[in-house]
């Protein structure tokens, strides 16, 4: 087949192809800014805060935590008793060799509350079967 178009042609597609494309991430980044700080969420990260500091934890700031969580939760809630939120939960209650080294150690029972505190504000719902899951792992006090 032959090409048919000129230079000036393919210049002015691209060109148009290239500006929609630009338009097209600028209205996607402020979408996504504005959907992820609310006001729901800013209040969800206050009580996060308050609940972390009676638990004796060390708190994160503000803006991290309605940037990491949102108003909903995010990956902490999408499946928090999935088989792969398991694993990985799993995994960093570990002795930290890698590969056949790998082995699960008792952990204090305070390094799962704080994953708790999170479900029990962002996702109320599924915060018994989450206890359930982590009421069956060996911790220490």
């Amino acid at each position: 087949m032959i090409d048919t178009s000129t230079r000036r042609e393919r210049a002015i597609i691209y060109g148009a192809v290239a500006a929609v494309a630009l338009a097209l991430m600028i209205i996607g980044l402020f979408a996504w800014h504005s959907g992820k700080s609310t006001e729901a969420a800013g209040a969800k990260a206050d009580q996060l805060s308050a609940a972390l500091r009676l638990a004796g934890a060390q708190v994160p700031d503000r803006d991290e935590i309605v940037r990491r969580l949102g108003d909903d939760g995010g990956a902490v809630c999408a499946d928090p008793t999935g088989a792969l939120s398991k694993a990985a939960l799993q995994a960093q209650l570990s002795n930290g060799a890698g590969g056949p080294g790998t082995r699960p150690v008792i952990t204090a029972s305070r390094v799962v509350r704080g994953e708790a505190l999170v479900i029990g504000i962002y996702c109320p719902d599924k915060l018994p079967d989450f206890q359930q899951f982590i009421d069956s792992l060996y911790t220490s006090g």
